[in-house]
Formats: C-alpha cells, structure tokens, sequence
C-alpha cells in the first residue's frame, strides 16, 4: 500500500464519525423530484449538494439550470495529463407514501442499530456523499485528489431523468472524461460485493383497437359485429409462443450470441433463496434455449403490461365494447434499437389486425437502449481490487434485467464507459417505508472509493474509451 493511499484511508477513518450527521442534514431535505409542491426542496437540496462539495475543496462547484430541476456540476481538475472521472448521482427521492407504514417520519432521520433511516437515506443521498468523501479525504492526503474529478449530480433520477440526455449532450466539453462512475447502485448483498456490469434497454407501444363508434347492445350486435376486446386478445397472442419465444417479425435481428464467459458468469451468481417458493411458483417459463437467469437478465423480453376495455364494475352488463386497449413493454439487449422495436411492434399489430376493427400504435415514452461492459475491460480489475480490499471478497459481476438509462447515455454521448460503483444493500428498503443505509457501509464504501480513485491514479491504461 502506497503512503499516499494510507494516509487517505487513515483521513476516512479519521473523518467518519462525521458521516452520520452529513447523512442525516442530506436526508432531512424532502427533495421529493415527482411533487411540484416540493420544487422548494428539491432546489435546496441542489443548494446543499453544492455546498458540501464546495466543503470538500471543489473549487469550482455549480447550480445548473435544466428544463426542469437543477444539475450539480463540480469540477477538480489539476493535472492535464492525469486521468478524468466523472462521478454521477442524484439527490432527488421518491415520495415517502404511505406515511403510517413508516415507524419513524421519513425526512425526520434516526438512527437505530447502526442504521440511519429516512427517505433517500440509500438512493441515492448516502452514494453521493460516499463518492464526496472519498475525493475529500483523498484530498486531504495529498493536497488534490488523485485523478481529476468531476461531479454530475441530478435532480430527476426519481422521475426518469427527462432533462439529463439533453444536459449531456449540450455540455460535453465540460464533462469530458476518460470513465463514468455511479455512485447510484449497489452491491449483491450485505457485505457481498459485486459489480453490475449490464442493464436492458426499453422500448413500449399502446395499442389502440377500434370498432364500432360507440358500445352496442351484445344481444342486438353480438356476432355481427367484431369485439374489439376479442380482437385485441388475438393482436396480443400473436406476439408470442407458447413458450415465450417473440415472434413479431425481426425482433432478434442484430443480437449478438452470449459468449461462453457471460453464460458462465451468469450462472456463478450465487442463488438467493427459493425464489420460485417465495414468487409462489412452482416453475420457471419461457425459451428453453436459455435458463430462468439468462431470460431475467440477458435476453430481450415483450410484456402485457395492462389491458383494458368495456364493461368492469359489479354484476353482468352485456355490452360489445367499441374500444379495447394495450399497453406492451420491451426489454432490449445489445443490438437492438428502441425506436426500430416500436416501429416492428407497429407493423406486426397492422400486420394481423382481425377484420371489422381498426387499429393504432402509439410508442409510450421512457426509452432507453440497453448497457453491457465486456467482462474483461481493465477497469473492471482495478474496481474489483478496490472493494476485495475493504470487503476481503473479490466481487462477481452481476447483470440488472431493469433499464438505467444514463449508463447507457454515458457510452453513446460522452464515448466512456460507466462503472458502478454504489454500495446500497437489498435489504436497504429503497422507495419503500423504513429506508435506511448503514452507517458501517458508508464507511467501506468510502474506503473502496478512495482506493478505485488511486487504482485508476496508477492504471491509466485501463480507461479504454467505449467507442472509436
């Protein structure tokens, strides 16, 4: 171990009992991003982000306006030919509904058990003040941070983050880097470190099916007129096999192939419990080409997600509904397009519409594509050496089958890949009553951060741009 780098490490330790009461002033801001009553708030707690990075020796540190709320931008940048990260979260939440589940008020932080609960007190308030701490006590070691550093903390995660792509893409110049690092995240479990190396893209469409201008009498009209509630079962039907495989024409167009390393790394992934018990399942389904694991995680996906139409109140009314309606997500992979999987949903809906109805598609918003690190990028090694060294566990890579859009935005408009590098817990209770973080991981967390930021310090090799 470098004397620099024990001397950071010596700064966490030094520094921590500090954390708690940072975390507590952080969570008890009601930064709630969906409220419009709470836009007071959520501008303080930019106001507060800003300041605490301004206290770690940021010394430029700004409030930049969006179209809707603020982004914190801080820069360290002190030697141009050192590597340059930048560190990405946000300190917006979720609302804290329902307030009677909650034992303690959710923006009234206590601290239990070693435990500080609050709404935001995990995701994502405890991740960006780990990344603070580490620039900070890294500076304090060695007077500026080890790599250069910028900051890019949002205000919109919790409402999908509107306004970040076109923030990315008007201020490239000012968050050029060499590597992304989210400090939204988290790791396998409880002192399980892990790495997440891939998420799945997004892409949905509403269908609309149309058939008689108003609802008819079923006993007058039934059998003469088509039922649009019967036609759109058969649209939807027709999407799919019986064994889950899609079948809309050019759906699995551009996948590449899992390579052996990533089924085998998917499978090392330890299990966690009976799951098919607890889900009350008795079997999994769906491609017998892939295991349950590959298909949650890895393979493209079409979902009913909602259906709707006609009569749905108490008792019998015998009605031919004149409309009947979808709403049908996508998850995406690696080689496949959002816009160009909507306009195949839209052709194969025109395509088997039944006769006597009419149709339309409509694309929901919230796309995204989908995220995947290749298994052996250098920078990977230097993030694993850094949690092996707090946890005394190499972490395993791990694959979310959900959508995170800004990693995937990171790769396309800044060219660098993203590494996340969080620490939130699954028990943590993220967006759910009782949130909390432990104070313990805040800690370690602090401390693998301070040793990433001196691995990538002494490996610049291993920052590889993502594209080019």
């Amino acid at each position: 171990m470098s004397d620099a780098l024990r001397a950071a490490l010596d700064a966490v330790e030094a520094r921590s009992p500090r954390y708690a009461d940072d975390l507590a002033a952080y969570v008890r801001i009601p930064s709630v991003s969906t409220d419009a009553a709470h836009a007071p708030d959520v501008e303080a707690a930019a106001r507060w982000t800003a300041e605490r990075l301004t206290r770690a020796g940021f010394p430029d540190v700004r409030v930049m306006p969006t179209g809707g709320h603020p982004v914190v931008v801080a820069r360290w940048h002190h030697d141009p030919s050192a590597p340059t990260v930048v560190v990405y979260g946000h300190y917006d939440v979720q609302p804290p509904e329902p307030l009677e589940l909650w034992d303690t008020p959710p923006f009234e932080p206590q601290v239990k058990d070693g435990k500080l609960y609050g709404r935001g007190a995990s995701d994502d308030k405890a991740g960006v003040l780990t990344a603070i701490q580490a620039v900070e006590a890294t500076a304090a070691a060695g007077g500026v941070p080890p790599v250069n550093v910028t900051f890019l903390i949002e205000g919109e995660e919790e409402v999908g983050s509107p306004n970040l792509l076109p923030f990315l893409e008007a201020n490239r110049e000012l968050l050029e880097a060499d590597l992304a690092i989210s400090a939204d995240g988290g790791i396998f479990g409880v002192g399980v470190p892990s790495l997440t190396v891939g998420s799945r893209g997004l892409a949905g469409v509403e269908i609309r099916v149309r058939g008689a201008n108003a609802d008819l009498h079923s006993g007058m009209y039934g059998g003469a007129v088509a039922n649009p509630l019967m036609a759109l079962s058969r649209i939807l039907a027709s999407m799919q096999d019986e064994e889950g495989r899609v079948l809309v024409e050019g759906f699995y167009d551009g996948i590449p192939e899992l390579t052996p390393a990533e089924r085998a790394a998917i499978e090392a992934v330890p299990a966690e419990g009976d799951e098919l018990a607890q889900l009350g399942l008795t079997e999994w389904w769906g491609d017998p080409a892939y295991s349950a694991r590959e298909r949650r995680l890895v393979r493209p996906t079409l979902e009913v997600n909602g259906m709707w139409g006609g009569y749905q109140g108490p008792g019998i009314k015998t009605v031919l509904p004149s409309e009947a309606h979808a709403k049908v997500t996508c998850r995406l992979v690696a080689g496949q397009e959002p816009d160009d999987v909507a306009a195949k949903l839209k052709a194969h809906v025109e395509r088997v519409a039944p006769r006597g109805v009419s149709v339309s598609v409509t694309p929901l918003a919230g796309k995204a594509r989908a995220y995947q690190m290749p298994l052996d990028l250098p920078v990977l090694e230097l993030a694993a050496d850094a949690m092996e060294g707090v946890f005394g566990k190499r972490p395993f890579p791990v694959w979310t089958g959900g959508t995170v859009p800004v990693a995937e935005q990171f790769q396309s408009v800044l060219g660098i890949w993203c590494l996340y590098f969080a620490f939130g817990e699954p028990d943590n209770g993220l967006h759910a009553p009782n949130e909390f973080f432990r104070l313990s991981t805040l800690k370690q967390g602090t401390e693998a951060t301070v040793r990433l930021l001196y691995g990538l310090a002494g490996d610049p090799g291993a920052l590889t741009p993502a594209r080019g």
